[in-house]
């Protein structure tokens, strides 16, 4: 998009902070929010954060994902039954679909839950921690849960947000429009 997706204004706050204003109120105990080289920038704008946000940075430039959960893995508190993976670019995720998403790994931890609106795939996704450590082995998410489908538990919500990213400036359009009318 030519500018820091995280920092673009979004109603009356930047895209990073609608991300992580809804894991706050998902009440998730241990949040790591992995930034980038527009790290400094991002953390200024954030200002004082809660006790349960850890920041870490990955300085590779134009690694993939993977990397990212990697680095946020060794920040992670260990006994973590499961890791749920957000990316800043869906902003519009809801509070109850990822408190729907952890009630549903609380009682079937073993699972890759995925959710879906209207048969569309989204994020977040929940990977058990025994799992997602596999990204520490080299292999991708995408891999991660091709190699386990049997794990794959797909989840239909009626939250439109789980598909809705800021990959392009008509996507940031969209959204933009679409928070001042919800």
């Amino acid at each position: 998009m030519g500018r820091i997706k995280q920092l673009l204004p979004l109603g009356n706050k930047p895209v990073i902070s609608h991300c992580l204003d809804t894991l706050i109120a998902s009440e998730i105990s241990d949040i790591v929010v992995v930034l980038g080289r527009h790290g400094v920038k991002i953390l200024r704008l954030l200002g004082p954060l809660p006790n349960q946000v850890k920041i870490a940075y990955n300085n590779i430039h134009g690694s993939e994902m993977a990397e990212s959960v990697r680095i946020g893995l060794g920040v992670l508190n260990p006994s973590s039954s499961g890791v749920l993976v957000c990316l800043s670019d869906h902003p519009m995720v809801s509070h109850e679909t990822i408190k729907t998403l952890i009630g549903i790994h609380k009682e079937d931890s073993d699972k890759i839950l995925i959710p879906l609106y209207r048969g569309a795939r989204g994020h977040p996704t929940l990977f058990p921690s025994l799992l997602i450590r596999e990204v520490l082995t080299g292999h991708t998410l995408r891999e991660i849960t091709s190699r386990h489908q049997e794990k794959a538990r797909y989840l239909e919500v009626q939250d439109e947000g789980v598909i809705l990213d800021l990959d392009t400036v008509e996507d940031y359009k969209k959204l933009s429009e679409k928070i001042v009318i919800d």
